[in-house]
């Protein structure tokens, strides 16, 4: 059975994002569809003073761009994030271990297209929690179709017999679509999650991935369902 899952791309996602790639066989970067503004695709939240506060990327759009379209409107935006990153996770637990992983990703981003920013982010988070799921675009397949019946040509085209989900598609997704083309539908549950070793304030699990590995390094796994922890040299 091959599995697939098929997402948007988020700048630096939280623990569940990482746990859907890492729980199918081929993840599929949703890029080629509309830009909404105020979403997951520019911004992310991070504790900052034991409350939970956005990081934005600042981007410049028009209503029909596509994602992938989309070019950040300020040039030292990663400048500026890591700085905020260094003020605010610099007493973490596991800051020393994991600063210079993160600060490379911020050093030089190599687009100023925001999807291949975030893409860059999340490939290169993989490797540091050890994911090694193939990673593609739906942009590759050339699918066309409303939103299921994309999903399903995307599925279709990738080999897929099962698609992973997140919940929250299940108020729009068309399953019969799926189950007539021989594709059984799985829901993600991102329900019980342990809590880790946070910072001030209340628990937050809906914050950056970032947070998590600032806070725990390498056991960054451990709080996770299908990532497991790595020894990091």
């Amino acid at each position: 059975m091959k599995k697939v899952a098929i997402l948007q791309s988020n700048y630096i996602p939280w623990k569940g994002y990482f746990d859907i790639i890492a729980a199918v066989d081929e993840f599929i970067v949703y890029d080629d569809v509309q830009y909404t503004k105020n979403d997951w695709r520019n911004r992310n939240k991070i504790k900052v003073n034991g409350q939970v506060q956005w990081l934005t990327i600042p981007v410049r759009h028009s209503v029909s761009d596509k994602i992938c379209d989309v070019k950040v409107s300020f040039d030292n935006w990663h400048v500026k994030h890591w700085k905020t990153l260094q003020i605010n996770y610099g007493r973490a637990a596991a800051f020393r271990e994991t600063a210079e992983f993160v600060e490379e990703l911020y050093r030089s981003p190599r687009s100023v297209y925001l999807s291949e920013i975030n893409v860059d982010f999340i490939r290169s988070i993989n490797r540091f929690l050890g994911i090694d799921t193939m990673m593609t675009h739906s942009s590759d397949y050339h699918c066309s179709g409303e939103r299921s019946e994309r999903l399903v040509a995307l599925c279709k085209a990738a080999g897929a017999d099962c698609y992973l989900s997140g919940p929250a598609a299940k108020s729009y997704l068309d399953v019969s679509l799926f189950e007539k083309e021989k594709i059984t539908v799985e829901w993600m549950d991102y329900s019980g999650y342990p809590e880790y070793p946070q910072m001030e304030g209340p628990f937050e699990h809906g914050v950056s991935i970032l947070d998590l590995i600032f806070n725990t390094g390498s056991s960054a796994g451990s709080f996770m369902k299908f990532v497991k922890p790595i020894a990091h040299s």
